[in-house]
């Protein structure tokens, strides 16, 4: 299912969703393939009982389960952080600021390069410190796809540490008196507030 966006923040977008590559099902459709084969087998030598039997039906439950674990997993980049969950019952998730993020780097053997898959490992700030995703399509576009969100953070950081300015005394002086007038400080720390602030006028 695609990550709700119920659990977004406010002005959070999403921008990449994804599920583990189709080579997550890889042993679990090998087995099925297998226990069928020698179903077929021994049903053509007409020695099929109940353990072959067994041995599909097995098998069969475990691709359900695979696909059970797939569809309730996401890898999603956001406009703030990195959320991965996953749990067909009992849900896990976590969740990386992209701020956090030190290194993104991603490892392919021969065969995930084929099949179009690999593995992602991700470096963050904290004690978990370089964590694997396995099962990754195209790693390499999803590596790219977290080093421009978090270039597109710093710099949304940057206009909005930018846009701040240090409000002049007058202009402090007055937000001291809604909070004189409100009740927030007493009128001995506004008197006190005053005197510092009139000093540096």
């Amino acid at each position: 299912m695609p990550f709700p966006r119920k659990f977004l923040n406010e002005g959070e977008e999403i921008v990449l969703d994804r599920r583990p590559h189709w080579s997550f099902f890889g042993g679990p459709v090998a087995a099925l393939v297998a226990a069928l084969v020698l179903a077929i087998v021994a049903h053509s030598v007409k020695y099929l009982n109940v353990a072959i039997l067994a041995l599909v039906a097995v098998a069969l439950l475990w691709c359900i389960g695979r696909y059970a674990r797939w569809y309730t997993t996401n890898f999603v980049v956001t406009t703030d952080r990195l959320i991965y969950r996953h749990g067909v019952f009992a849900k896990r998730g976590q969740e990386i600021p992209l701020e956090r993020l030190n290194d993104v780097s991603f490892r392919r053997s021969v065969i995930q390069r084929l099949v179009g898959a690999g593995d992602l490992m991700i470096e963050s700030g904290g004690e978990r410190g370089q964590q694997p995703f396995n099962h990754i399509a195209h790693p390499e576009r999803v590596q790219n796809v977290i080093h421009r969100s978090i270039e597109n953070a710093q710099v949304r950081d940057s206009d909005r540490q930018a846009g701040r300015r240090e409000l002049s005394p007058l202009e402090q002086l007055e937000k001291l008196d809604e909070l004189r007038q409100r009740g927030v400080i007493s009128q001995a720390e506004f008197e006190a507030k005053k005197a510092q602030l009139l000093d540096r006028l």
